[in-house]
């Protein structure tokens, strides 16, 4: 199994809830395009994001910023890292090999309305967890950039071939 697989595994079982956003999900919906990173948003909830930074560092990634990881869970210090840093994200990158994973500092959807809309796919076999595509549209097009916008217009048109959201 890849290591990918492996985390995903991990995180399904010892891990909070996630909701995969970004290139990864514009993936796993169909649209073949490279991606350099895994983007997720986390469920906030204490004990869900502590479990979920705890596989995360049991698969050996560690803060990109030179602080402990723990300061995620802190609703105090993600609000500071956005208003006083401008983050949007809390990278982790690998203490081997790639991808980084991005943790979004705020919800861009309100969680439960992604959770509720998200879809789960297999990957490899393993359950992973992805926005739905009208959500993944939503974010792509507050995000702007030229990528996220050529992303918009492969995810509506394999919207338009499924006839709706799946």
């Amino acid at each position: 199994m890849l290591p990918l697989e492996s985390l995903f595994r991990e995180l399904n079982d010892r891990g909070g809830r996630y909701v995969v956003v970004g290139g990864l999900a514009v993936v796993l919906h169909g649209h073949l395009r490279a991606t350099g990173d895994i983007d997720l948003v986390v469920d906030f909830a204490a004990g869900e994001v502590a479990r979920t930074l705890a596989v995360l560092e049991g698969a050996g990634f560690v803060p990109y910023v030179p602080v402990p990881g723990s300061d995620f869970a802190d609703p105090a210090k993600r609000a500071a890292w956005v208003r006083d840093k401008g983050m949007l994200v809390f990278s982790l990158r690998p203490t081997s090999g790639v991808p980084m994973v991005d943790l979004f500092l705020e919800h861009p959807i309100p969680f439960e309305q992604l959770w509720a809309r998200s879809l789960v796919v297999a990957m490899r076999g393993v359950p992973v967890r992805i926005a739905s595509i009208d959500d993944l549209i939503t974010l792509k097009r507050q995000a702007g950039r030229p990528e996220d916008l050529t992303d918009v217009e492969a995810l509506s048109a394999i919207k338009r071939f499924r006839g709706g959201d799946k």
